[in-house]
């Protein structure tokens, strides 16, 4: 048993690891805003179009930089439940005959 709880935690770090190869995107007013983030939430990029950017007030900036940085990690919070899901599977499948299954 305590093999398999080892192994479940070096599946959690090989996926953590792993998801901070997966990049995420947020953008807003058709990518006139993009923000990059990996899958463990991490910022990696922000982008500004110079055109926006040319004819945006201060408020409009703000409120759009915080729904690009949002959608980005709501992203991220998706492509990481898919892997600890995927993971899960996984080992429970390998604990089923613990239980006898």
């Amino acid at each position: 048993m305590f093999d398999k709880i080892m192994a479940a935690q070096q599946k959690a770090e090989e996926i953590k690891k792993r998801l901070d190869t997966v990049s995420v995107y947020g953008e807003v007013e058709g990518g006139a805003i993009r923000v990059t983030a990996t899958a463990n939430k991490a910022i990696t990029a922000i982008e500004l179009k110079d055109d926006f950017l040319a004819s945006a007030d201060r408020e409009e900036l703000e409120e759009l930089l915080v729904t690009a940085v949002n959608r980005a990690l709501q992203q991220a919070d998706q492509v990481s439940a898919n892997e600890m899901q995927a993971a899960t599977k996984d080992m429970l499948g390998g604990l089923g005959g613990m239980f006898g299954q």
